[in-house]
């Protein structure tokens, strides 16, 4: 298990084990009958240490409860319309399986605009599919597979790459912050694709800041990746934009693939028609009301903070001489 020693799992359990309702209701919902793989991943978190690892876990439990995390499956953003349109602008989906069970999430990161609802609504959808993966997918892929299916796969697409994307920092700092505090190493590998120069030369120099186990997580394939990704999952679980076939751009899909961003894809079909009923099983009568779900953000990570001012730094060098200082000077003062 790495640097997951079996000692320090059993001495973990032993700490988690007397935690009381409703926290112990919620921690059911979090490892889902894996309690073993999800008590690794906390301490994998923590670079083994038990007791921030048992802090951790603690923490995230508490925001679990205080934010009523465990029922946002039953909180569907409607009406059907905002969420297209969120849709649209958060492009995120699951294109398919890899051949050991892992979901294929694909992101099309720089093409994402955030520019349709709010951020409550861009951070409700981003638990909601977490929820999603954690409760459903997975799973279904462990039964299917008779075996414990926690992590997933991600593949993100660089097209679209250029200076704008610095005004989604904040959001996505807020997501990643979500993730890394309260939803640990549930991403086994991260394949980025279609990255332009402008990303290389960044990489290079956020690459450094990350700690180790993140940092090999990461693979940059050339070109949309499409050799390598074929190594591990099939052909029709290849991310549209990763088919050299296709239009290459995370909107597109081209040539009849799908576009597993697409509210029309099947697979965020099922999740909002999984929620709307959800909805319905806990308030039978009456329309379902609109509103987004606050939930509260934790403080970002020291190392995530640092990352994103590197970005920034990184970017404005690109920009100097090409018109573009003024954007980033208005970005600066608006993120103090």
């Amino acid at each position: 298990m790495g640097i997951v020693s079996h000692e320090a799992i059993n001495q973990f359990q032993a700490l988690i084990d007397p935690v009381e309702e409703p926290l112990k209701r919620t921690f059911q919902n979090v490892h889902q009958g894996n309690l073993t793989e999800t008590l690794v991943r906390f301490l994998k978190a923590r670079d083994g240490n038990v007791a921030k690892a048992h802090k951790m876990l603690v923490d995230c439990l508490n925001w679990r409860v205080q934010n009523e995390i465990d029922n946002i499956l039953a909180k569907p953003i409607v009406p059907a319309e905002l969420y297209r349109a969120v849709r649209n602008s958060h492009l995120i989906g699951v294109s398919g399986y890899s051949r050991e069970g892992l979901p294929v999430f694909a992101v099309g990161l720089a093409l994402s605009t955030f520019d349709k609802a709010s951020v409550n609504y861009y951070v409700q959808s981003h638990i909601q599919m977490n929820e999603y993966r954690d409760r459903v997918l997975l799973p279904s892929a462990s039964k299917k597979y008779g075996r414990p299916i926690t992590t997933c796969v991600k593949v993100l697409d660089m097209t679209g790459l250029k200076l704008s994307a610095l005004s989604q920092i904040k959001l996505l700092t807020i997501i990643s912050t979500i993730d890394d505090l309260n939803y640990p190493e549930k991403t086994n590998t991260y394949y980025i694709v279609n990255a332009p120069y402008i990303f290389s030369a960044c990489w290079k120099v956020v690459k450094p800041l990350l700690q180790e186990r993140t940092r090999k997580k990461v693979q940059v394939l050339p070109g949309s990746g499409e050799d390598e990704l074929l190594k591990i999952m099939d052909y029709a679980s290849l991310p549209h934009f990763c088919r050299k076939a296709g239009s290459g751009s995370s909107r597109h899909a081209g040539d009849g693939y799908e576009n597993c961003f697409s509210f029309d894809h099947p697979f965020h079909q099922q999740l909002y028609n999984y929620i709307k009923q959800q909805a319905l099983m806990r308030e039978p009568v009456g329309p379902i009301k609109q509103g987004s779900f606050h939930v509260d953000v934790p403080e970002p990570a020291l190392e995530g903070t640092e990352i994103a001012k590197t970005l920034v730094s990184e970017f404005h060098k690109f920009g100097n001489g090409n018109g573009m200082s003024d954007s980033l000077h208005r970005l600066r003062i608006d993120d103090k």
